[in-house]
């Protein structure tokens, strides 16, 4: 018996019991599309964590630097990366309002305790340089000048979903705006950066850093970020920055990163729950693998008359292990075409659910899919196979 006989046979037995294939089928389809659309669901919150890193900037570097003299470690490292101009092309102190921030304009009123996150403005303060290291372009008017720091102007600057929320289609610029209840002039609003909201960077509302002592009655500064000129200098930055914090404040007392440190941890984190997500998707594999094993195991049983003749006249054993094995790897084969339709299916629904994003699956999943599918026909079909060949002629014509 050559190939496609026994896939004619192959055929003929799958379409005989339609209802018991296709219940047969439906194990495999569940156990593939719930490996797709998990580990597809794990590679979104990777892209997901990639923009966010993204729309930080490239060649970033945060600075943590604890001291009871903050106003003079900031003098200190902006002075010390002015030194390093050539790996440092940028320095900023980044302060933020954590308690209730309320921003006023005309009759609308954005309260970060009671607004939704949507609409939740976040107040960030820092100097000339603060769009730059944080990878802010201005869409309208200006950014915060080095002479607005040194007057303590009480200006700022929009993120572009603060300032549709405030002025709707009104020009901004050179309108007044209240933040709890102190008047500053809004002098330029950002591009989007962050559409999705993902990270509420177009909800920000920059000032100079001197309006801390207003606004947070405070001049406490121990947050920073540099930008380097490329992730050679970056690494570079670094590496300078640190020995200079351990210098200034001790050994351990200051932290200098970037956020590529964390993103190659967030992709181990990912890494490890595809890897748990795909395992626990396999566990209803193995099951839809038993249920095949099952079935084939009937199906002998159903043609031992059938086998008993085959062999009678002639038919090796390979032959009859390759004729069960053909029909079991079709199965799972079918299955498994059906099972990435429906991953890709779930998939985009996930994508779209969770994360906002037309999200597939990757060809080498839907390759690996299929494979695994036919690995399961071969796994799990081969004992009833062997079992199969293994009848003797006599035994199995006399079967009734």
């Amino acid at each position: 018996m050559n190939l496609t006989q026994a896939f004619k046979i192959a055929i003929k037995s799958i379409a005989a019991k339609k209802a018991r294939s296709a219940l047969t089928m439906l194990g495999v389809i569940i156990g593939l599309a719930a490996v797709i659309i998990l580990v597809s669901y794990a590679e979104g919150q990777n892209q997901q964590m990639r923009a966010y890193y993204e729309s930080l900037g490239s060649n970033v570097i945060n600075i943590n630097a604890y001291s009871w003299d903050s106003k003079g470690i900031a003098d200190d490292l902006y002075d010390y990366c002015m030194e390093l101009d050539e790996y440092i092309v940028g320095f900023t102190p980044v302060v933020q309002m954590y308690n209730q921030t309320v921003i006023k304009y005309g009759a609308k009123t954005l309260d970060n305790h009671n607004s939704s996150w949507e609409e939740s403005p976040q107040v960030v303060m820092g100097n000339q340089d603060f769009a730059l290291c944080n990878n802010f372009t201005i869409a309208k008017g200006r950014d915060i000048a080095y002479l607005d720091v040194e007057r303590y102007n009480q200006v700022c600057v929009l993120g572009s979903k603060i300032a549709e929320l405030l002025f709707n289609y009104i020009d901004p610029v050179g309108r007044d705006i209240t933040i709890n209840g102190v008047p500053f002039e809004v002098i330029g609003v950002y591009e989007e950066k962050d559409p999705d909201n993902m990270t509420g960077m177009d909800r920000y509302v920059v000032l100079p850093y001197t309006a801390n002592r207003v606004l947070n009655k405070s001049n406490q500064m121990d947050t920073f970020v540099a930008k380097a000129k490329d992730a050679q200098s970056t690494k570079m930055g670094v590496a300078l920055l640190q020995g200079y914090l351990d210098s200034l404040l001790g050994q351990g007392t200051g932290y200098v990163g970037t956020p590529n440190q964390w993103q190659e941890q967030g992709d181990e984190q990912i890494k490890l729950q595809q890897r748990f997500l795909g395992g626990i998707a396999a566990i209803s594999l193995a099951v839809g693998g038993i249920g095949i094993m099952n079935i084939m195991l009937v199906t002998v049983t159903e043609r031992t008359r059938e086998i008993g003749i085959r062999k009678a006249i002639g038919a090796e054993r390979k032959s009859i292990i390759a004729q069960f094995l053909i029909e079991a790897c079709m199965i799972c084969g079918i299955g498994g075409l059906f099972g990435i339709a429906v991953g890709y299916i779930g998939t985009l629904i996930v994508g779209k659910a969770s994360f906002n994003l037309i999200l597939l699956p990757s060809p080498g999943i839907t390759v690996g899919a299929f494979l695994i599918s036919v690995a399961l026909g071969i796994g799990f079909g081969l004992y009833p196979a062997i079992k199969a060949s293994g009848l003797q002629p006599v035994d199995a014509l006399r079967a009734e």
